[in-house]
């Protein structure tokens, strides 16, 4: 990437950033808003009961709320037949460690859900250091009732990020919110956001976004973070994760 910047003496940089922070501090009110709009948004009611499996053995979807009365999923591809989790979905995991106490502080419980068996969420885990929650989906269709798994043959009429798109069927990322009434222990889904509304979660891009080559992913065409992978592999020669899959986590 050739950079070709203006250099200009103190006084006009000062200028030309605070012409930028203008736009900058318009684009944090309407993120303030954009927020507050979300938070308004009509709930629905979760009417299955839920049973997934991890650590603690078998657990309901009111089980992972803990004591508190808003739970986060993240839907992390990894499917049973996989040995290895999504790069793009690893590229999340490794931003979520260490917040789950600073969440916790604001009555709110994270966990991840994928439809692999636990056995295989765990080895993955612990060769990638995390410390989050992370439980199986294996057996339930809470997957496919977020909109995140799609069983093949596609009969065309599925819908991913609210829109009905030409995709492969199999496991996409996601991010569901849900809140539990702890009076009557009934269960809402709030929210739920996918692809480039999963770019928030990603802190790293947003510090590549604060310097001069910014995320310099321009040559890699439509797959915008085919540079990624897991931390661990950043040393070796290839990947194994499948295009599609790296490509999941920017689709438009």
């Amino acid at each position: 990437m050739s950079l070709s910047n203006k250099i200009v003496s103190p006084a006009e940089w000062l200028e030309a950033r605070k012409a930028l922070l203008v736009k900058e501090k318009e684009l944090t009110r309407l993120s303030d808003e954009i927020a507050k709009q979300r938070r308004a948004l009509p709930w629905e009611e979760v009417s299955k009961d839920y049973v997934f499996d991890g650590v603690n053995g078998k657990e309901t979807l009111s089980d992972l709320f803990k004591d508190k009365s808003q739970l986060i999923v993240y839907h992390f591809m990894l499917a049973p037949e996989e040995d290895a989790g999504c790069t793009g979905c690893s590229f999340i995991g490794d931003h979520h460690n260490g917040t789950d106490a600073h969440l916790e502080q604001r009555d709110t419980t994270w966990v991840a859900v994928s439809r692999a068996p636990y056995e295989k969420l765990a080895k993955y885990k612990e060769r990638m250091g995390w410390t989050w929650k992370w439980v199986s989906a294996d057996g339930n269709s809470f997957p496919e009732d977020m909109n995140v798994y799609f069983k093949d043959p596609l009969t065309g009429t599925e819908t991913y990020n609210y829109s009905t798109t030409k995709f492969s069927s199999g496991d996409w990322p996601g991010l569901s919110v849900f809140y539990k009434d702890k009076d009557t222990g009934k269960i809402y889904h709030t929210y739920s956001t996918y692809a480039r509304g999963l770019d928030v979660l990603l802190s790293t891009l947003k510090e590549l976004d604060f310097t001069p080559k910014g995320r310099d992913e321009e040559q890699f065409g439509r797959n915008k973070m085919a540079w990624v992978k897991r931390h661990d592999e950043y040393e070796a020669e290839g990947d194994c994760c499948s295009t599609r899959k790296a490509d999941s986590t920017v689709a438009a």
